[in-house]
């Protein structure tokens, strides 16, 4: 088990480096989404199921969701 939260971890780190480091928006929310998919497998991993579940709902649904809605309405005034 704790090879799989090494690997975890290590994917975090990089995924947390990768939506640093995209520029462009609709990639940094797709980046943000896979971010907060490893959050929640690693806090699954560590014994924490609620918190897991709470991090899908919020990090990998309500929040992509949200910054979309507001860059696609932000575009829509700039045209």
């Amino acid at each position: 088990m704790i090879w799989l939260q090494t690997v975890l971890l290590l994917l975090i780190a990089a995924f947390g480096a990768g939506v640093v480091a995209t520029h462009e928006s609709r990639n940094q929310v797709l980046v943000l989404t896979a971010f907060g998919m490893l959050l929640s497998l690693e806090f699954f991993a560590a014994g924490a199921p609620d918190v897991a579940l709470a991090e899908i709902v919020v990090g990998g649904v309500a929040l992509p969701a949200l910054i979309m809605l507001a860059l696609a309405r932000t575009e829509g005034r700039h045209r």
